[in-house]
């Protein structure tokens, strides 16, 4: 099984070179620090910042760079700021390669509730549906079940949606899994975990082809 970390390390395999990314709040954030060393990768925030580096040490914080989701970052040389109207008109324009947000939900066919849970003070979606209605290829970086041990990847959203049939990839604490009209389809296992316990934490449809090798993290 993958802690938060692991799920980052995982997903930074998909990113590269030469890629713009834009990093959701959560999870996603941590897939900066994992990206390998020798491929160029331009990390953006809607927020307005392009070159977005790993997250600063402790006591090597600058309050006044942060990212979408005010937490401090560091930046890279050649690094730029901007406001928002360009930093949405980049990504409206379809201008970034890979999108990856964490989610409270995903639906088998693709659609993905990530910003609202009724009842509870959420201050906004913030560009969480700009970026998943321009995006086209969206990668979820998420816990495979919630607090409760009830699956978050479901035959259908039960949250307020911030998009619908939009994510092609989800990388788990327990899987990788890739979007299909057949439903999710296994890709990976984490290591220590089986195809049994995958199945049985999750809702929707699950498509398993032969062997399924563990994750190399």
């Amino acid at each position: 099984m993958l802690d938060k970390n692991g799920i980052a390390k995982r997903i930074a395999r998909e990113v590269r070179d030469g890629y713009y990314v834009n990093l959701g709040i959560g999870i996603p954030t941590l897939v900066a620090n994992f990206v390998r060393d020798d491929i160029s990768v331009e990390f953006q925030s809607e927020n307005g910042v392009l070159g977005m580096g790993p997250f600063p040490f402790e006591g090597e914080e600058d309050a006044d760079i942060i990212n979408a989701g005010k937490q401090t970052i560091t930046t890279l040389p050649g690094a730029s700021f901007f406001d928002s109207a360009m930093s949405f008109g980049m990504i409206r324009g379809q201008h970034v390669h890979l999108t990856i947000l964490g989610a409270m939900e995903v639906a088998e066919n693709g659609d993905i509730a990530n910003w609202k849970i009724p009842g509870k003070m959420v201050k906004g979606m913030g560009g969480a549906m700009d970026l998943v209605a321009s995006a086209e290829n969206i990668i979820v970086a998420m816990m495979h079940t919630n607090k409760a041990g009830e699956s978050k990847l479901l035959k259908r959203c039960t949250l307020p949606l911030t998009g619908v049939g939009c994510v092609k990839k989800i990388v788990t604490n327990l899987a990788v899994l890739e979007v299909t009209p057949e439903g999710f389809k296994l890709l990976e296992r984490a290591p220590g975990i089986s195809v049994d316990e995958i199945r049985q934490a999750t809702e929707g449809r699950l498509v398993v082809e032969g062997d399924i090798p563990e994750m190399k993290i």
